[in-house]
């Protein structure tokens, strides 16, 4: 898990430049339309559609930009067609590295994840070859800063609304649960006052690889090039390095 919190803590990080460019309205436009085209465009009906509407939200996407999203998705409004895929490989040192990619051009999209990959250090592998070693789960952030009980209190509540467990560091507690529960306990979250600073469902290694010195380099920089990819929508992956190298070679 510290693996998976250290590189969310610099994606958020870089959410915030991306925002500035307005990259991460276009990825979050992206989930809307693909999920509005696989479940329909009423978000009471569609769960992927209201967690994604829900993160756009956070990002304070204006409303009329959503509700063009999913016009274009379910055909009222003329829109791009956009594919899911996802591409598994291996960075330095054997760590786990699961692409989720949504695309106008599959052709572009191999293209890219190839060379990216072979460029930064990595090897593209066969589909199914990483997948098996993440969980899905959903995973909600508080600040500590921002709550006024205790952790056992927090424990509790979250336990009560039927989450797996809370993992707690200096600053922030991640509250985990099981993808179907997700939108309960995050509902009886807020019911209680708690505020959430963010929440996804996302991939979980089960295990993470520690790296050093210039593995730790070489892994930074294939997540950067790859988090960069206009086609990119996620990146996961099971390692785990210390903050002193995190804070030395990621830029």
């Amino acid at each position: 898990m510290a693996g998976h919190s250290k590189w969310k803590n610099i994606a958020h990080r870089k959410g915030k430049q991306d925002a500035a460019r307005g990259k991460i309205f276009t990825r979050l436009s992206k989930e809307i339309m693909v999920a509005a085209r696989q479940g329909g465009g009423d978000p009471t009906a569609n769960a992927r559609l209201r967690l994604a509407i829900s993160k756009a939200r956070e990002h304070n996407m204006p409303n009329d930009n959503i509700e063009r999203v999913i016009k274009k998705a379910t055909g009222e409004l003329e829109g791009v067609n956009y594919e899911e895929i996802s591409y598994e490989g291996y960075g330095p040192a054997g760590v786990a590295v699961y692409v989720e990619v949504v695309t106008d051009s599959r052709n572009r999209a191999a293209s890219d994840m190839r060379h990216i990959f072979s460029k930064y250090g990595g090897n593209l592998g066969e589909s199914g070859c990483v997948s098996w070693m993440f969980d899905k789960k959903g995973i909600i952030n508080i600040n500590k800063a921002d709550i006024t009980i205790d952790e056992e209190e927090l424990l509790l509540l979250a336990l009560d609304a039927g989450a797996d467990d809370l993992i707690g560091d200096e600053d922030a507690f991640e509250i985990v649960t099981e993808p179907d529960s997700f939108e309960q306990v995050k509902e009886q979250l807020v019911a209680a006052d708690i505020q959430i600073n963010s929440s996804e469902i996302t991939m979980v290694p089960q295990n993470t690889i520690s790296l050093t010195g210039d593995d730790a380099k070489k892994m930074l920089k294939l997540m950067e090039k790859l988090e960069e990819n206009d086609d990119v929508q996620n990146v996961y992956a099971n390692f785990d390095i210390s903050d002193e190298d995190m804070q030395k070679y990621h830029s």
